[in-house]
């Protein structure tokens, strides 16, 4: 059969649903989503199916507009607030943590195949296996969060946005050893130790300030461009996405962690159409998430992990049984507020996800030896850490005594979906009713709310209504509230045990 433009529309439409679909018995059984595309895409592929695809080029080029989307979004979702009481932590195991992570587990790599008779492992030299640790030194938190979402499960200790933090900037670092390393495995190119550490400065820094620079002057395009259809504030952000990503790397600036902190800019500061950007980049990130893990899945042939399988367990087991733990342990050594329970659940949650595939593919396109079992090694890694780790890490939460079940009911859960003009100064909240709540009675007009505050719209159930001043409250009610007064509303709410967030 020719595979026609419309017989590979066919073909991936066919797969994304399917793999939507199955996405659903994941979240219910706890599987890891990320698990499930890379099946499909295994299944449907050569050694299954028969759709052949060998292009590790292609791949790369679909991960990397991937990634973009990804680290973007991300930076859009994560709040100052959130992160600032563990941003050291944070920062830290993003970058000594993928470091260590990458030389122990390098060292290991080397040890394990040049100096032992187990088997007949694959010989990698020193070089080729910093380069294999590097890849697989990132980790991934789309399947992490899928998981404590479908069980319902909150961590304690600012747990979460340490691990988001982590997650969605480690991923620049593991990119800059990744492409160290293949620069001193091609022939001809001498990079020495003064080189080295210059371009991984330099990478650092230009992509820093363009990250942060560019963001800011995207949000003030975002808000002066003024333009007539509303539908092209999305295509806008969209572009400046890939802007801010192509732009720093051709100054020779990392674009990775340049457009994860553009996101991260432009998600904490006000701009028009806000929510519905948010919520296009919410479903285009589910959208390229799919894609690239179904074409990673095609790419790789189920019989060529056979050979490697031993040597795959080993090296997946030591990541997970002592590199991991040791980098964690060993970054978190100056943070004394963090108990030993959520140093070692930070060490478990350390998943191989899309990322290191992706970053397996840079050796095939630059065709380092050994890059074919490097890539199926990676690949198998991920696979294992999907199914041990993934699939217990909400058993290893309750174990450590690190989740609690919290009455907070997510912003994005209360149903309203209104925003203001940039122009209009006024701010909106949406909160909760709790029983304390209607501790000084329960209609509208009991309760004490600022003069300069107002009760819009009540959530009641699937209903929708607008209050009068004896409207009756109950308990679970969501309030729409538009304030000129934030910080009396602010500790009216803390005043009533009102859960909500900040105005």
């Amino acid at each position: 059969m020719t595979l026609t433009p419309e017989i590979m529309l066919l073909v991936g439409s066919i797969l994304i649903f399917f793999g939507i679909v199955i996405s659903k018995a994941g979240f219910k059984f706890g599987v890891p989503v990320l698990l499930l595309f890379l099946l499909v895409g295994m299944l449907a592929g050569s050694d299954g199916l028969g759709i052949q695809f060998s292009s590790p080029e292609i791949a790369q080029g679909i991960g990397m507009v991937a990634l973009c989307i990804i680290l973007f979004s991300g930076g859009m979702d994560t709040k100052y607030s959130d992160i600032k009481p563990i941003v050291k932590e944070g920062i830290t195991l993003a970058t000594v943590g993928v470091l260590l992570t990458a030389v122990i587990t390098g060292t290991f790599i080397w040890w394990i195949t040049n100096y032992t008779k187990l088997q007949d492992f694959v010989q990698f030299s020193f070089i080729e296996s910093m380069l294999l640790a590097s890849v697989m030194s990132s980790t991934d938190s789309a399947s992490v969060f899928s998981i404590l979402r479908s069980k319902s499960i909150h961590l304690k200790e600012n747990l979460r946005p340490l691990l988001e933090l982590e997650s969605g900037s480690n991923d620049p670092m593991a990119y800059l050893l990744t492409i160290l390393f293949i620069q001193m495995l091609l022939p001809g190119d001498s990079f020495g130790a003064g080189e080295a550490v210059g371009f991984f400065f330099l990478q650092f820094i230009i992509g820093a300030i363009a990250g942060l620079l560019l963001g800011k002057l995207s949000v003030w395009i975002i808000n002066k461009i003024n333009l007539a259809n509303d539908g092209l504030y999305m295509v806008t952000m969209l572009v400046i996405t890939f802007f801010i990503f192509s732009a720093t790397t051709l100054i020779k600036g990392n674009g990775y962690l340049a457009v994860y902190l553009g996101g991260l800019v432009i998600g904490n500061a006000k701009f028009v159409h806000k929510k519905s950007i948010i919520k296009f980049y919410d479903g285009l990130t589910w959208l390229f998430q799919i894609i690239m893990f179904l074409v990673l899945g095609l790419l790789v042939n189920p019989k060529e992990l056979l050979p490697i399988a031993v040597l795959g367990l080993i090296i997946g087991a030591f990541m997970v049984i002592f590199s991991r733990p040791i980098s964690v342990m060993l970054s978190l050594l100056p943070f004394r507020k963090l108990s030993f329970n959520a140093r070692a659940y930070v060490s478990w949650v350390g998943l191989r996800g899309a990322v290191p595939i992706i970053f397996a593919t840079y050796p095939l396109v630059a065709n380092i030896p050994h890059a074919r079992e490097m890539f199926n090694i990676v690949f198998f890694i991920t696979l294992v850490s999907l199914i041990v780790q993934g699939s217990t890490i909400p058993v290893f939460a309750k174990l450590s005594s690190l989740c609690h079940r919290d009455e907070e009911t997510k912003k994005s859960d209360f149903g309203f979906d209104i925003e203001f003009p940039e122009e209009v100064k006024s701010a909106m909240s949406e909160v909760k009713i709790t029983r304390d709540s209607l501790k000084n009675g329960t209609k509208l007009m009991e309760i004490p709310l600022p003069d300069k505050s107002l009760v819009v719209m009540v959530k009641r159930g699937t209903r929708y209504f607008i209050p009068r001043g004896n409207t009756h409250l109950e308990e679970n009610d969501i309030l729409l509230i538009i304030t000129d007064d934030e910080a009396a509303l602010k500790q009216t709410f803390k005043d009533l045990g009102l859960k909500g967030y900040k105005v």
